[in-house]
């Protein structure tokens, strides 16, 4: 691999594993959002605006963190990877453009409403833009894994001269891979947020604040980290089983199947040697890959073997097995927390120290994810029509490098910095609610 090759993925990589964890928080938090101003109009229980007044702060800032980060995919797609406008410009071109237009705009256009017009317009016309602008933020995301899910399953176009021409806009949008992606991904989304509501309000408790609202945000927090893992693995289930139809390669790099194979067991732990195509230090459970990937614990298992062109293997393998087990451990303390609210009606100051720890922990499992889409299709970056050493850049190194610098030197300022915002917030609202027994007035004009 050239030097410009390399630094081109490691600067997509480097900004696409830092843009993603803005709109993961916001596409669940909107949703959240939407929920709090149903549960106002339905109780017209105060709490419940007041959670919404702290919250829609800390949808704002990352939304325009999120916004601010995603100027530099269409910028990268130029510089970086000119091969790839070239050759699917005619697709992506118009995706992006749409997403942009109908999608971006409408959910901005509505989050200055819902920041600053609470108290101007009506209550009902208040709730129908914090509506919109989850509905754009849904939106948005779709439109992108649409054009994620065509260049891993492409469909409904033809090529000529070299570049891809769409011949049906419904078989490219709802592609192979498009529905199950995009489930994968909002569910993704919905128990990042639920930590982070959990693990925000549980360090607002610790701070002393024991208000109505931070209770019931923790409450819905827990209730909701636990419902959507609990979907999250059949949605999971039903996206793995479709990746293995579609891109086998990418399941047996995941599961290290060196060789096809009847039976395949799930490896707990291994390292995969690419050289001997063996794996290393095997601790697994017999049966349990082929049934996950074909539903039948005597399916069979395309190996690698199978595939001239094929993922790495071992980074697909490790960062499949940090997604499910970061997956698997967010359920079990989702489960054991709700249990104990359920049995105690709270949780103790050892419980809101843990859920702390949780408050970033969907980013994790979703940067592990993305990590396996991303990775597991290589060496093509649009499966069996154009592969990424094709696309890139054939600029010298030297400013690739520099750009990549300045990316990551404004990235480790910006994400602390991030961090240290929310939870200066809350510890400026606990404050406010510890010393007056009762969180910030915060409720919208009723009209």
């Amino acid at each position: 691999m050239d030097d410009s090759l390399f630094l081109s993925r490691l600067q997509f990589a480097l900004n696409i594993s830092f843009h993603i964890l803005f709109p993961t928080v916001t596409l669940g938090l909107a949703w959240a959002l939407v929920f709090f101003k149903c549960r106002y109009k339905r109780t017209k229980d105060e709490k419940w605006m007041q959670a919404y007044s702290f919250w829609v702060k800390i949808f704002g800032i990352t939304f325009a963190l999120g916004a601010v980060t995603g100027f530099t995919m269409p910028f990268q797609f130029a510089t970086n990877w000119p091969g790839y406008l070239e050759t699917v410009g005619n697709i992506a071109g118009p995706i992006l453009a749409y997403e942009v237009l109908l999608a971006f705009f409408l959910e901005g256009t509505f989050i200055g409403v819902i920041l600053f017009g609470r108290n101007i317009i009506p209550n009902w016309l208040h709730t129908l833009s914090t509506t919109l602008v989850a509905l754009g933020a849904t939106i948005s995301s779709f439109i992108i894994l649409s054009l994620i899910s065509w260049m891993l399953t492409p469909a409904g176009f033809e090529m000529r001269g070299g570049a891809a021409c769409a011949v049906s806009w419904a078989d490219i949008v709802i592609n192979h891979s498009t529905l199950y992606r995009f489930a994968h991904m909002m569910t993704a989304s919905a128990i990042t947020a639920s930590f982070l509501m959990a693990g925000v309000s549980a360090y607002r408790r610790l701070r002393g604040d024991r208000s109505p609202a931070v209770s019931a945000v923790l409450r819905t927090g827990v209730y909701s980290a636990l419902a959507f893992s609990l979907l999250q693995v059949g949605v999971g289930d039903l996206h793995g089983f479709n990746t293995t139809r579609n891109q086998p390669q990418t399941m047996a790099a995941a599961e290290a199947v060196w060789e096809t194979e009847k039976g395949a067991p799930f490896i707990i732990f291994a390292i995969p040697d690419a050289e001997t195509r063996t794996n290393r230090y095997e601790i697994a459970v017999p049966g349990l890959a082929s049934f996950l990937m074909t539903h039948d614990f005597s399916g069979e298992v395309k190996g690698i073997a199978e595939f001239p062109e094929h993922p790495q293997v071992a980074p697909v393998f490790y960062a499949f097995r940090v997604m499910v087990y970061a997956g698997g451990l967010m359920l079990v303390t989702a489960l054991a927390a709700a249990w104990t609210l359920r049995k105690k009606k709270d949780l103790s100051p050892g419980w809101c120290r843990l859920l702390v720890l949780f408050t970033f922990s969907g980013w994790v499992a979703t940067l592990a994810g993305w990590y396996v889409t991303e990775m597991g299709r290589q060496p093509w970056l649009v499966q069996g029509v154009l592969k990424t050493a094709d696309a890139a850049t054939r600029a010298g190194s030297g400013m690739i490098l520099s750009t990549f610098a300045l990316y990551l030197l404004s990235y480790i300022v910006l994400l602390p910095a991030y961090i240290f915002t929310i939870f200066h917030l809350a510890r400026k609202h606990a404050a406010e609610g510890s010393r007056d027994g009762a969180p910030e007035s915060a409720s919208l004009r009723e009209h």
